[in-house]
């Protein structure tokens, strides 16, 4: 459905994006993450064709995005960031005017009847949308994406600013889109992607760091599997260093203590099983063995890992593992310099370090009126 192979963006020295590739199946509900700077949506830019690539390819449905971008174009419904809707519109004239911007095929009336059901806008379709909560104008941008029931939708942070009761709404609108159609979503709310998505795709420094589903990354990652233990008794609380003598434990960390009842997280090595030597060790010191289950890392520690930050329970800190994030802000940083001072230099006029607004308005007013003379 969408084949990504070694698209890279530069933006003069820096290098948003860097040589990435995937494949996303026809059906799939695939998380897109990344730090702030990391190039996700520079990378669904250039998917959509809103952005042109450097180097590499895009393709959507068999279409190439540089030979035919209509083609792909068509085939694709995108909600940036910030909907691209229009405040003086009502819901129902903007979708009209929408349908006719795609030159949809379908039947205007039926479409835009169907699009309000679905999203359920249809208490509201006469009102201007400058009226409607943040809830809804997401929902009036997630209808407009949807227009012409194109087989591929990418999302962009489509939850951003709800409250509660509204991002559980979005999130069972794009669970429904997930039966009919291919996502990309991107978002900073972790637990959404676990909720929402098949498989989770991150990129950091403009490269993919990982592509694969929450539970096989969990077990890549800790390198093992991990185990939920709350044990009771009156010297369970120094059971952390009994567990940890047990062979193929790797690690152990007290998470809470309350009325008596411990709760560790035990992690062990590939390839073995410990509950049996964990019974043994609670019934050898007396102890109650309340709770045992499995469990794997959550998405959050997934993701910390994956992008340089581990977080060390026993230290209770955070822990730089790299600077790469310092490094993409910096280049960006000086980037954005570089750009302004570009823009400024071809006005006959460079700000200078210092300066008020309201000086550089005037010096640039007075460079601009010698050009005219």
């Amino acid at each position: 459905m969408i084949i990504v192979k070694h698209l890279t963006k530069k933006y003069g020295r820096t290098t948003a994006v860097d040589d990435i590739s995937f494949r996303i199946k026809k059906g799939e509900v695939v998380g897109f993450l990344g730090p702030n700077g990391a190039g996700k949506t520079t990378t669904m830019n250039m998917i959509t064709g809103y952005l042109s690539s450097t180097s590499g390819s895009v393709k959507v449905c068999g279409h190439d995005i540089l030979d035919e971008p209509m083609e792909v174009k068509k085939r694709i419904g995108y909600l940036p960031e910030q909907p691209p809707i229009y405040l003086d519109m009502t819901v129902e004239e903007y979708l009209r005017f929408v349908c006719r911007l795609k030159k949809c095929a379908l039947d205007e009336d039926e479409h835009i009847d169907e699009l309000c059901e679905m999203v359920k806008l249809t208490d509201v379709r006469e009102r201007l949308i400058k009226n409607l909560s943040k809830g809804y104008r997401q929902r009036v941008g997630i209808a407009q994406a949807l227009v012409g029931n194109p087989p591929v939708l990418i999302l962009d942070e489509p939850t951003v600013g709800l409250d509660p009761s509204q991002i559980v709404e979005i999130r069972s609108l794009i669970k429904k889109l997930g039966k009919r159609h291919t996502i990309i979503l991107s978002t900073h709310i972790l637990s959404e992607v676990q909720i929402v998505c098949d498989r989770v795709i991150v990129i950091n420094q403009g490269k993919i760091a990982a592509d694969s589903t929450t539970a096989k990354l969990s077990e890549s990652l800790s390198g093992g599997g991990r185990l939920l233990v709350t044990l009771s008794g009156k010297t369970s609380h120094s059971a952390k260093k009994e567990l940890s003598a047990i062979n193929g434990v790797r690690k152990v960390s007290q998470t809470g203590e309350k009325s008596g009842r411990c709760d560790y997280v035990i992690d062990f090595a590939a390839g073995r099983d410990v509950r049996k030597d964990i019974f043994d060790t609670a019934v050898k010191n007396g102890w109650t063995l309340l709770e045992m289950k499995e469990s794997e890392l959550s998405l959050e520690e997934i993701f910390l890992r994956l992008t340089g930050e581990y977080f060390d329970e026993d230290e209770e800190e955070y822990e730089e593992v790299s600077g790469a994030q310092e490094d993409v802000s910096e280049d960006d940083a000086d980037e954005s310099e570089a750009d302004e001072a570009e823009e400024d230099e071809s006005d006959g006029y460079i700000a200078e370090e210092g300066l008020g607004f309201t000086d550089k308005i005037s010096d640039f007013v007075k460079n601009k009126r010698r050009k005219g003379k």
